[in-house]
């Protein structure tokens, strides 16, 4: 009776480990990718700025275009 018991407590210990390991790994890989987009969003603001670059807006036929441009 008492080896089934340690058996049961020796498993659900092996379980406990691998089940808070998983987290660790989980929630260390969701807080590099949140760093990864975070830096992608800043420098895109950062080039945003920058003079040689245009916003384009959508056209009346969809086509992207600089704004002040003639439609086609």
């Amino acid at each position: 009776m008492t080896a089934m018991i340690i058996r049961i407590l020796v498993g659900a210990v092996v379980i406990g480990i691998i089940w808070f390991g998983l987290r660790r790994i989980w929630s260390d890989w969701t807080k590099q990718f949140r760093a990864e987009d975070a830096a992608i969003r800043e420098r895109d603001l950062e080039e945003r700025k920058r003079p040689d670059v245009i916003t384009l807006e959508r056209a009346k036929d969809g086509t992207f275009r600089p704004p002040g441009s003639e439609d086609r």
